[in-house]
């Protein structure tokens, strides 16, 4: 019969015993198990002090070891919310952040219906804007073929339609179209910038983080061709980083957009800039 010092040792096995020597915050720990067990938070919470299969037990110890090891939470779980929706993530794409959120807000007050989103990633603005205005007809522009795969995927179980395009910015459009509304959450960490190293950003690709020295490379490629490309009277809305609104809204003012106006997210940073070619929707 095993002794005090044996069940002292043994590796625990029930839902309470794993997550609490996890060595991670509770809340990731119980995520972390939901993803590897199968079970939701009410069954771990009623059976915490049952014993899970030994396959979970191993899944969720390979989670656990990722986690330590800096990947991100959502890749791990392969899903994250935004707008009340789970949206698949992989290494592909960026995680969809709250932030970002207050862009689809803005575009939302908006008129349609010829819409762009322009470095779709995970799919998660032009899948939100396709889903809650069903009138509109949304294009979506990667230049990442992993990207659009994963955000094709999450259209077709969000069940929503876009028309997909692989390229870069404006160039990956149909030529000739125009559109009344553009979004975008382009790249725009500068280069070498020491946010690169923390938290997720190491995990996710580059190409959707770093642009240039100053990191408005992207960003001024869009506004650039922003004249070309919407419509008269049609609006371009971007994300930005908290320090560049006033480079942002010099870019559109010099590309002859107007009625220029900077939106601050939800710590009160000017994350958001918009501006609208003149004229009249036709």
């Amino acid at each position: 019969m095993p002794g005090p010092a044996e069940h002292r040792h043994r590796a625990p096995e029930s839902a309470d015993a794993l997550i609490a020597v996890s060595g991670l915050p509770r809340i990731e720990a119980r995520a972390l198990l939901e993803a590897a067990s199968g079970r939701d938070r009410a069954w771990l919470i009623g059976h915490g002090d049952e014993t899970l299969p030994a396959a979970a037990v191993e899944r969720f110890r390979r989670l656990v070891a990722g986690r330590e090891a800096g990947r991100p939470l959502a890749y791990l779980l392969g899903e994250r919310e935004f707008r009340g929706r789970m949206f698949r993530v992989d290494e592909s794409v960026l995680i969809p952040r709250p932030e970002t959120e207050g862009l689809v807000d803005w575009a939302l007050e908006l008129p349609g219906p010829r819409v762009a989103d322009l470095g779709t990633g995970s799919g998660a603005i032009a899948i939100s804007l396709a889903l809650e205005r069903t009138s509109w007809r949304v294009a979506a522009v990667d230049a990442s073929a992993a990207a659009l795969a994963t955000a094709r995927a999450n259209a077709a179980r969000l069940g929503a339609g876009i028309d997909w395009h692989e390229g870069d910015w404006w160039t990956a459009l149909p030529a000739g179209s125009q559109y009344d509304l553009v979004v975008s959450n382009p790249p725009y960490v500068a280069a070498g910038d020491g946010h690169l190293e923390r938290g997720d950003l190491p995990h996710e690709p580059a190409m959707a983080l770093v642009s240039g020295k100053a990191g408005l490379d992207a960003i001024e490629a869009i506004v650039a061709g922003a004249r070309q490309w919407l419509a008269p009277g049609g609006w371009l809305l971007l994300e930005h980083g908290h320090d560049q609104a006033s480079a942002v809204a010099g870019l559109m003012r010099a590309a002859g957009l107007g009625e220029i106006s900077v939106r601050r997210d939800l710590a009160g940073l000017e994350r958001l800039c918009g501006g609208r070619r003149p004229g009249h929707r036709t």
